[in-house]
């Protein structure tokens, strides 16, 4: 039976779950998901693996955490054992979806430290810690996509580790990615890695750059303001996957793909809705065309696979409206590289504090045990 999970697999888009505990592997949800929910990979965040390892309902991590409290873990090294072997089981539960898919999807990611955002030589260092000790070729390091990340990207995928770019606002930023990959491929060539183990995402984030829009345009408040809420994230979306077409169309992209190399697919991040009034499928139904990665939240997840309506390619006929939006938006005064800078600085902050709370969680569970 068609549903419209499979649908959307159907129209070229990988569904991924933005979420991962080990009870959620442990108990078969994953692989349940895998089957009834057409997923094929899973995004982490520090933001993610808080929830989990600090849920009082879930008992799955004492035994593991009074084993480091006695060995005299600190609280990182506790956090980095259990999330890096929670992603290991993730890995071998998709390794037959990697296999199946010719090894594009099957992916799971876990982020270097958020306190490296702004630190390129630890983000890499960190990069090659955590690809050798998961050691699965499913892998995806997640790398944010800030001034000092960009260098990093590139060395890391040079290296021939494949990297999930998060964090991105902005065009701008997004042209820096994929100009790092390709950088950081055209090294790996050089150095004689085979071009074709090596995978990228670009995570562009969507439902965010619509709270912060939005809440300018409320300011302003004028009927032209108001007419152009909610329109902003999906125009942003659509237009950087404009941008991939065209950068992955050009020489330097096509010369390192018939090599052997990957596209680095544009992934939709954050895209729960945050505004009710909206329709809650909205960042998935429109965002469809072949070759990109949804990652969804479980609520969205199953409201899709609930009512989400499909109706093929909602992204490359929509690139005129989508400036249309932008030109818009600078009339009535909303300066979007702004708003951009505002998301990035958040969105880093947001992780560096999930990091601590749950390092803050960890060390205390760890003194109980000692």
């Amino acid at each position: 039976m068609s549903t419209p999970t499979s649908q959307l697999h159907d129209a070229g888009v990988s569904i991924w779950l933005d979420d991962l505990s080990r009870t959620r592997i442990s108990s078969g949800n994953i692989a349940e998901l895998i089957e009834s929910r057409n997923v094929t990979g899973v995004t982490t965040n520090p933001t993610i693996f808080a929830n989990a390892i600090t849920n009082a309902d879930d008992t799955s991590y004492d035994a593991q955490v009074a084993e480091l409290a006695a060995s005299g873990a600190t609280a990182v090294e506790a956090v980095f054992a259990a999330t890096t072997q929670d992603v290991g089981a993730a890995l071998d539960v998709f390794r037959p979806v990697w296999e199946a898919s010719g090894h594009v999807d099957g992916r799971v990611s876990i982020e270097v430290s958020p306190d490296l955002a702004h630190d390129t030589d630890g983000t890499v260092a960190q990069a090659k810690e955590l690809w050798a000790k998961i050691d699965r070729p499913n892998l995806l390091v997640k790398i944010p996509a800030t001034k000092a990340g960009l260098p990093a990207i590139a060395e890391t995928i040079g290296a021939g580790i494949s990297v999930n770019v998060t964090l991105i606002f902005s065009l701008e930023r997004y042209a820096g990615v994929i100009d790092a990959y390709l950088t950081g491929l055209e090294t790996a060539k050089a150095a004689g890695v085979d071009l074709s183990t090596i995978q990228s995402v670009a995570s562009f984030f969507v439902s965010r750059v619509d709270t912060e829009t939005d809440k300018r345009l409320e300011t302003i408040g004028t009927d032209q303001a108001l007419a152009l809420k909610s329109k902003a994230g999906l125009a942003n979306a659509r237009l950087a996957y404009e941008l991939f077409e065209q950068t992955f169309a050009g020489d330097r992209a096509k010369a390192l793909l018939d090599a052997g190399a990957n596209l680095q697919r544009p992934l939709w991040a954050s895209t729960g809705v945050k505004d009710p009034a909206l329709p809650d499928t909205l960042y998935v139904t429109e965002l469809v065309a072949p070759g990109v990665v949804n990652t969804m939240p479980e609520k969205t997840l199953e409201a899709t696979f609930d009512h989400g309506v499909i109706t093929g390619d909602t992204i490359t006929g929509g690139y005129e409206a989508a400036r249309a939006v932008f030109a818009g938006l600078a009339e009535v005064g909303i300066d979007f590289a702004d708003v951009t800078q505002v998301l990035e600085d958040e969105g880093v902050a947001k992780f560096i504090d999930s990091w601590h709370d749950l390092l803050a969680q960890v060390a205390k569970g760890l003194e109980a045990q000692r």
